[in-house]
């Protein structure tokens, strides 16, 4: 006697296959008669309760929904029973004994019988509590994002490299455009770039993957005037290592940039004259392009008047001299003047400032009466500042023994390329 085998078709067989699906399933199953009892559910179902399987059995499901979910729950379990429809999926919370809660999403599909009664539900419940703390800890970054942005001005923007597409965020759109400007594509952002910043915004290095990070400063014509950026960019690569795509934020640090310059120009510059001092002096010197030459100009004197007459003296060495020239004053009495240009101009330079120093100088104690010594250096290549200050000083003090008001002007004794 051979005996058949049990195939899908065989109810038992259907039965041992769903009884088997049922209970090693690794999400909750429960089946849920006509009043919203379980009679029937697997270890995961029980497991999610942290109640032991015999315990689940027999209760309503309402003694373990949080009470804020049970009325939502029911509304919805009563549309089935109406025949309103046939099921439904919906996100509640689980309350276990120890009052700690579990977010789930439950579907619910009515069982009927061959006459289309509801005879019973089946539900399929998924523990969700980790993917909703995870949407709660991006919700909390995505507040304190929003209140850090709040407190600056600026915003994001991002360039699909494979595509070329750039787009801002609303907030620096209306940063820079108003309240109801339009997101900028990469031309419209590049056309409000100050045009001798540009290359300081060029996004090559990013694009071809020579860099991963870096930060820009460039002028942006904003609704607010022209703003000073700083923009740090990332670059996005995939798993390969190819770059995908970069991100920027871009913070207006305008009054930040201009609090550094303040300072920056107040290290550099006499407190009480206005002028370059020493450091100043080097500062610029070595910004000098290379001309024809230059001649310096160094003036040592003063009067017991004090300040008055040290500002007075500043007025009429820088009024001596044209915008792009330098004055200094590097010591007590002690003023230098660089001037590009050849012999001549140094030499002319040098008698205007002696002519303009002979006029008396008013103080509040009385008429001071000023004469200027100039021992004046000219090179026709750039030299070390200290070496023809040096050069300078030994002429100066020759021009004071022949009787102040009196210039020794020479070449440099020698160049230096």
């Amino acid at each position: 006697m051979v005996a058949e085998p049990y195939t899908a078709d065989d109810p038992e067989t259907r039965l041992a296959l769903f009884d088997f699906a049922f209970d090693n399933a690794p999400i909750g199953i429960a089946l849920v008669d006509l009043e919203g009892r379980i009679i029937r559910c697997n270890a995961a179902f029980a497991k999610l309760l942290s109640l032991p399987l015999e315990k689940v059995l027999g209760t309503h499901f309402r003694d373990f929904t949080h009470p804020e979910d049970i009325e939502a729950d029911l509304i919805l379990f009563q549309q089935v029973l109406q025949g309103r429809r046939d099921g439904y999926t919906i996100e509640k919370r689980y309350l276990r004994p120890f009052g700690e809660v579990v977010h789930v999403v439950i579907h619910v599909a009515a069982m009927r019988n061959s006459e289309g009664q509801v005879i019973r539900f089946i539900s399929q419940v998924e523990d969700i509590t980790r993917h909703k703390e995870h949407e709660r800890q991006l919700a909390e970054r995505a507040a304190q994002l929003e209140l850090a942005l709040e407190a600056v001005r600026g915003g994001f923007w991002q360039m699909d490299i494979l595509t070329g597409k750039f787009e801002t965020s609303d907030r620096l759109a209306q940063f820079i455009g108003g309240p109801m400007a339009a997101r900028l594509d990469l031309e419209r952002y590049v056309d409000r770039v100050n045009v001798n910043d540009g290359a300081h915004a060029d996004l090559t290095p990013l694009i071809a993957g020579k860099l991963d990070h870096n930060v820009a400063e460039y002028r942006l014509d904003t609704v607010h005037g022209e703003r000073w950026m700083r923009c740090d960019r990332r670059l996005l690569r995939d798993s390969d290592g190819r770059p995908v795509k970069i991100v920027g934020m871009a913070i207006d640090f305008t009054e930040e940039r201009r609090r550094i310059e303040i300072l920056e120009e107040t290290a550099r510059t006499d407190a009480l004259t206005g002028l370059l001092n020493r450091r100043g002096l080097s500062i610029e010197f070595a910004a000098l392009q290379s001309a024809d030459g230059f001649k310096e100009v160094n003036d040592a004197h003063g009067h017991a008047a004090g300040d008055i007459v040290l500002q007075t003296t500043a007025a009429r060495l820088t009024s001596a001299v044209r915008d792009q020239d330098l004055v200094a004053r590097t010591g007590g009495d002690e003023f230098v003047v660089v001037i590009a240009g050849d012999r001549s101009a140094g030499e002319a330079a040098a008698s205007r400032i002696l002519e303009r120093m002979r006029e008396p100088i008013a103080t509040a104690a009385g008429i001071a009466d000023i004469r200027t010594s100039i021992g004046g250096i000219w090179t026709d290549a750039k030299r070390d500042l200290a070496e023809l200050l040096e050069e300078a000083d030994v002429l100066l003090y020759a021009a004071k023994a022949a009787g102040k008001d009196a210039v020794r002007f020479q070449e440099a004794s020698r160049t230096v390329v």
